[in-house]
């Protein structure tokens, strides 16, 4: 073997590759990139625009049963561990937007449990597995949350699977679109109240007594807590409370390190719509009057959670977050 020509190849590689490098270094300054930035994507068109079509589940619904199936994030999302060793408790995580979240946190590191309706079972077992796959732990907790009793319980089940919650996604709801307050009945009434914020209040209050300086509670309110639908008088009372409820339980908990924000949603395509949500004869019309011409899809919200409930947010507290594809506020 000649040692002095495999020497040689050896270091004309190495210099080879130092060429390459300053070659490289000089077209970064120069601003030419190393590898193709990804296109851009507008919005108008990143999901579909046709019209849903009419279609109607006994609720709570199922998002597996729906035309189109709503976009959670099954196979987009991808992390990139901000939330690695966080203990997260999602409410109403079977499908649509809290289903979106637990995705999410999975993917960034998290591990999930998940309160639902028990006839939700089909819709959670699948996030149950897309958890277990991103190689997080991952709870079940099948319990209606309209009884104190039921709150307890949900938040016990969560701090003994996980070990404890230092992140908490209260989002499960309740909506059934009447045209006028005299359509609505006072069991309709007080079970909007009993979901939307009860159990905002019981769960938040239960999971706070013990969560450590830098958890993160996030509330999910809508567009409709600055700016009530016509035909959801019921609801937007309760997400209008949900705001102040953010406010004022960010002032309280502040001192004890604990962030709490708002995630306010505009029309997005979830089970919601489908049993009740939307007036007879109108799911065409769903989210088609917004600036961006679409509904938004449960996906597109998951950055939101991740961030907020990240610490680089960590001077965001008492704040709400929209994603109403242009119209409302905050």
């Amino acid at each position: 073997m000649d040692h002095s020509t495999s020497r040689r190849a050896v270091l004309g590689a190495a210099a080879g590759v130092g060429l390459g490098s300053l070659a490289s270094g000089a077209m970064a300054e120069q601003g030419a990139p190393a590898t193709p930035a990804p296109p851009l994507v507008d919005p108008r068109n990143r999901y579909t625009r046709t019209p849903f079509p009419e279609q109607r589940q006994p609720w709570p619904g199922l998002q597996s049963k729906m035309t189109p199936k709503p976009d959670c994030g099954e196979a987009s999302y991808r992390g990139s561990g901000r939330l690695v060793g966080r203990k997260a408790l999602v409410t109403g995580g079977d499908s649509g937007i809290g289903r979106a979240a637990a995705i999410a946190f999975a993917r960034e590191g998290a591990d999930v449990a998940i309160n639902y309706h028990p006839d939700e079972e089909s819709d959670a077992r699948e996030v149950v597995a897309l958890i277990r796959q991103a190689g997080r732990k991952a709870v079940a907790i099948p319990r209606d949350l309209r009884t104190l009793a039921g709150c307890e319980a949900i938040v016990a089940a969560g701090k003994r699977g996980l070990g404890g919650v230092d992140l908490l996604v209260n989002n499960a709801a309740y909506q059934q679109s009447k045209e006028d307050i005299f359509q609505i009945s006072d069991e309709q009434m007080v079970r909007t109240f009993e979901t939307n914020i009860f159990a905002y209040f019981r769960i938040a209050k239960e999971v706070a007594r013990d969560m450590a300086p830098g958890s993160v509670i996030l509330n999910v309110g809508s567009v409709n807590s600055y700016d009530p639908g016509v035909e959801l008088l019921d609801y937007a009372s309760t997400k209008g409370a949900i705001l102040i409820f953010t406010k004022g339980l960010a002032k309280q908990l502040a001192k004890r390190g604990i962030r709490v924000n708002m995630i306010a949603p505009g029309p997005i395509w979830t089970p919601l719509q489908v049993a009740g949500g939307q007036l007879p004869g109108q799911m065409g019309e769903f989210g088609q009057d917004t600036p961006l011409g679409r509904a938004g899809q449960p996906a597109e919200l998951a950055p939101l959670f991740v961030t907020l409930a990240s610490s680089e947010a960590s001077f965001s507290t008492g704040t709400a977050v929209g994603a109403h594809g242009g119209e409302g506020s905050p």
